[in-house]
């Protein structure tokens, strides 16, 4: 978008300009400066006029290679750019940031940060200030944004549910409340904590109900001019769905199962099928390890047919044929995965860890499931981004107070910035990918 060098705008701006050879003054104009007495001084008005609104133009930002990086300690985000791998701004007042995560308008305009303390933000990225701001619940834990953008939903602990919101104002369109706990003797309804909520084709919303084991599809039905979410319930899916994602495709949905060994997959295209219980065995006749951080499954690596999914209380990695939904190998690796993220092209896998093995990465060649590559960035590395060609991987590096970029076709780091204990790295590509 910004093609004008500044070796041009220089020359522009140059106040010797005369009235002739300027195209950038209209003709009505340049009779009048000939016949005025002020006209060296009014030429000089006009041009820098002229000039310093064209630059203000040429200061517009593109927003394809944006990303904002998540600081947890101050509550703040920073607005980067992944071509000149800098940051450029910093927006604060942002709530809880200790377990953020953020969506994109379809414009890559705006992000919209759903953070712990209930709050939900929508910062502009071209501004770099807060266009809204709103407190929707006392405990939230991530969010999505529908098909067509125009809906944004947030899965809550506290009350248990999800709200949807409009994109534009954040305006409250719905409040869905989770299947309750307690009994009706009870003062204060206690409901089940919500978790992994994502967007789905059809402008759906798919999440889980973690303490009453459930999936529910919401569905935005417009019929005969009467608007309603309409709610599909899938109940006894396994027990205690921590984690879920769906499937590039937008055609499965898959929730980790805490409580069992297992997955539950719902395919979006059959809902009369139901939930299905898939790989139920990977964790029988092997000794469950502590698990300090839980695995997140947004991160789902698929490379070709297979998925590569960290394994609760293991430390490995599972890898699953999509096709047969069946375990194909497992990869044994340096600790408990949090995060297993395929490049682009599929070629790698790159892993990071659960403390106490935290400062740790691994990459696994998906081909032969070798792992071709380890080292450490440092301590606390809580989240890894490529671009979206996969020619840089970001990381963060909570503890060290940096966030650093590497090559992952050379393992070289490129560069390091300082950011306030980062964690989510988020870029707007995301903005086009469902269930991101």
């Amino acid at each position: 978008m910004v093609s004008t060098t500044a070796k041009n705008w220089s020359h522009r701006m140059s106040l010797s300009t005369t009235v002739k050879q300027s195209d950038l003054i209209p003709k009505g104009f340049t009779k009048y400066f000939k016949h005025s007495i002020y006209s060296p001084l009014l030429l000089t008005f006009f041009i820098i006029s002229l000039s310093a609104c064209q630059l203000q133009n040429h200061q517009l930002r593109p927003t394809g290679d944006l990303g904002v990086i998540i600081e947890r300690a101050t509550g703040s985000v920073q607005v980067v750019n992944t071509t000149q791998q800098e940051p450029l701004a910093k927006v604060d007042k942002l709530g809880d940031l200790s377990h953020a995560s953020v969506v994109f308008s379809r414009d890559q305009r705006y992000a919209y940060v759903f953070a712990r303390d209930g709050g939900l933000t929508k910062v502009d990225l071209l501004q770099d200030k807060i266009d809204h701001r709103i407190i929707q619940s006392g405990n939230s834990i991530g969010g999505a944004i529908s098909q067509n953008g125009k809906w944004i939903a947030v899965s809550n602990y506290t009350p248990g549910g999800i709200k949807i919101f409009s994109s534009d104002t954040l305006e409250l369109a719905a409040d869905i409340t989770a299947t309750p706990l307690n009994t009706s003797t009870e003062k204060k309804a206690i409901y089940s904590k919500v978790v992994g909520l994502v967007d789905a084709p059809g402008n759906r919303f798919v999440f889980s109900l973690f303490d009453t084991n459930e999936i529910w599809v919401a569905d935005y039905i417009n019929q005969d001019n009467n608007k309603k979410w309409e709610i599909q319930k899938f109940t006894n899916i396994g027990k205690q769905p921590y984690d879920a994602l769906i499937t590039p495709s937008g055609r499965y949905y898959i929730a980790g199962l805490f409580g069992e060994s297992g997955f539950a997959l719902l395919d979006l295209w059959h809902l009369e099928k139901g939930v299905q219980r898939i790989l139920p065995n990977y964790n029988n006749n092997k000794q469950t390890l502590p698990v300090y951080k839980m695995p997140h499954l947004e991160g789902w690596a698929v490379a070709g047919r297979y998925a590569f999914v960290p394994a609760v209380g293991q430390h490995s990695i599972l890898v699953i044929d999509t096709d047969s939904w069946q375990q194909v190998a497992t990869i044994p690796v340096h600790g408990q995965p949090v995060f297993a993220v395929a490049r682009p092209d599929g070629r790698q896998v790159w892993v990071n860890f659960a403390y106490p093995n935290n400062d740790t990465i691994q990459v696994i060649n998906t081909e032969n499931y070798h792992i071709i590559h380890q080292f450490k960035p440092g301590p606390a590395v809580l989240h890894m981004s490529f671009t979206p060609k996969g020619e840089q991987l970001w990381l963060s590096v909570r503890d060290n107070n940096e966030v650093q970029v590497y090559d992952p076709a050379t393992f070289k780091k490129s560069t390091t910035f300082p950011a306030n204990s980062p964690s989510g790295i988020f870029f707007t590509s995301r903005a086009h990918q469902i269930g991101l």
